[in-house]
């Protein structure tokens, strides 16, 4: 019986050294093969995502031996371990990944929070192989360089803007007057000359000479023909009629200086009469209406009306006559103040601008302060929900949220500009489903680019550069592989757009334009120049 225990303790030791000799041909690596999608490391909202696949050999996996596998991101910060995955040999009783003694593959997903100094980065996979108290450190295999973030490059604070300008250099101005004819006639009664309508234009008129902010830039004479008669017998009657109409504009104009005329003859006024009805109290004016609308053919319209005896009666007393006339427009340009008028009248009498006005002073106002003061001001004295608006927009672009968010609440909760600047802090806070909601509500061009801002910070590329315009259209297609496209959407002059130039450069192997590009990028903001000596896209132009 001894000598069988002896034999059987010499075979113990014979096997552990064989295992142990086993572990120590782990060691070698070179058969071992990593694959990494993708290729580069990239930032994807915040995480930085990975698929390693790695290929044992035949012979290379101890039966009797475990693996643990552990993902090392070495950086400038330090280093940080990423979970770690343990695989055994065929005859090891756990419960782990097997790795057959004839080779196998293993894949396995890996994530992990970004940190600055990440960008510039060496991902490898550090190992140790176990045979009961044995263990051996496996060489570290290298998996990927670096952690591509060139969607930080995306504008991401949300886009916003203060309320569109409604000031007008110089307003168009129009005034009118009007002569009426008797059935069938052209000829301008002196009772019309002296009508209220022509006393009121004369009036207008005058006020306009006078006033040497306006230059009158014509006046347009227009006859019509009230639709009975025919179509051919009316259109003869309203050029008689504009030719009537000169001479009396000749009248009443005397004295004026007002020569640029244009005449118009109408013939048939069928869209004054269809106006006139639909503001009439005629009990059937429906019925008109939708008689106008069943048929094109003047004649036939005028046909089907007449059948209606009772309602064409109506209409040849309370209608037509409206329409046998002739009308004189005046147009005239009113220059308004300049910029150095209005912002004089705004520090001497602000209390006789209107709103509007003001609210152009506080758009072309630098100062902060100064433009809090005028808003505040109109928002007070017209309860203007337009400055109510601007002083969020203000308020935000002065870090002052809970300001904006108080100046917000007082705006009508369905104005689209509000809607979109409430999906801009609801974005900024990372509540990125209600910022979106938000920026569907509002629909503006504002809140359309801030939704495809928000795909990108989801990392959703692909739908970001359907919508997204710009540089987020240059990001959103360099990182969806799409250069020529994002190169495209690169029309701005400025430095981003330069450095994102370098990157399209530099993703076609172009380094000249990686060098011109960098350093207009540079010069434009010389704090680029950090990024892009630790930026992974430019690693093989250094």
């Amino acid at each position: 019986m001894k000598k069988i225990f002896s034999y059987l303790a010499v075979a113990g030791v014979v096997v552990a050294m064989s295992a142990c000799s086993n572990l120590e041909k782990m060691k070698n690596t070179d058969g071992i093969t990593v694959d990494c999608t993708p290729e580069v490391l990239a930032l994807v909202a915040g995480q930085v995502p990975a698929t390693i696949t790695v290929t044992y050999p035949e012979n290379y996996f101890n039966p009797k031996a475990t693996l643990v596998v552990t993902p090392v991101l070495v950086y400038e910060g330090g280093q940080q371990e990423i979970g770690s995955f343990t695989y055994q040999g065929s005859k090891v009783k756990e419960n782990n990944k097997v790795i057959s003694p004839d080779g196998g593959k293993v894949t396995e997903r890996i994530v992990f929070a970004f940190k600055e100094g990440m960008e510039k980065s060496v991902l490898e996979l550090r190992s140790v192989a176990r045979y009961k108290d044995q263990e051996v450190e496996i060489p570290a295999i290298k998996v990927a360089d670096g952690v591509n973030v060139t969607c930080q490059l995306a504008e991401t604070d949300g886009f916003y803007s203060f309320k569109t300008d409604r000031y007008e250099d110089v307003i168009r101005m129009t005034t009118e007057g009007q002569i009426l004819y008797d059935v069938n006639s052209a000829n301008v009664k002196t009772k019309e000359l002296k009508s209220q309508s022509i006393k009121d234009l004369q009036k207008a008129l005058d006020e306009m000479k006078s006033n040497e902010r306006v230059t009158i830039t014509g006046t347009q004479i227009v006859a019509y023909a009230s639709p009975e008669g025919g179509e051919s017998y009316n259109a003869k009657l309203s050029d008689k009629r504009a030719g009537s109409a000169e001479q009396a504009w000749e009248k009443i104009a005397k004295g004026m200086d007002i020569t640029e005329t244009e005449i118009k003859s109408i013939g048939q006024d069928w869209d004054g009469f269809r106006e006139a009805v639909a503001a009439s109290n005629i009990e059937d004016k429906d019925l008109i209406l939708r008689v106008l609308s069943m048929y094109s053919d003047p004649a036939v319209r005028e046909s089907e009306i007449r059948n209606m005896s009772q309602i064409f009666t109506e209409l040849k007393s309370k209608v037509f006559p409206e329409l046998r006339r002739a009308r004189f427009i005046t147009t005239g340009e009113y220059q308004n103040y300049s910029d150095e008028e209005l912002r004089k009248l705004s520090e001497e009498h602000l209390n006789n601008l209107d709103e509007v006005s003001i609210l152009h002073v506080a758009a072309i106002t630098e100062d902060a302060g100064r433009k809090d003061i005028l808003y505040r001001y109109v928002a007070d004295r017209f309860n203007s929900q337009e400055a109510l608006y601007d002083l969020a927009v203000l308020s935000l672009n002065n870090g002052k949220k809970d300001a904006a968010v108080s100046y917000l609440n007082r705006v009508d909760a369905n104005d689209p500009d509000a809607l979109n600047l409430k999906g801009v802090l609801a974005m900024r806070d990372g509540k990125y489903d209600e910022a979106v909601n938000l920026f569907k509500k509002s629909n503006t061009d504002d809140a359309k680019a801030n939704i495809a801002a928000i795909d990108i910070l989801r990392g959703d590329y692909a739908l970001a550069a359907v919508s997204a315009k710009g540089l987020n259209a240059a990001v959103a297609n360099l990182l969806t592989g799409n250069v020529d496209a994002a190169e495209k959407a690169l029309t701005c002059k400025c430095a981003k757009a330069d450095y994102l130039r370098a990157v399209v450069a530099a993703r076609k192997g172009d380094s000249e334009g990686v060098k011109t590009n960098l350093q207009s990028a540079f010069r434009k903001d010389p704090s680029l120049e950090a990024r892009a000596d630790k930026d992974i896209e430019f690693a093989n132009f250094r």
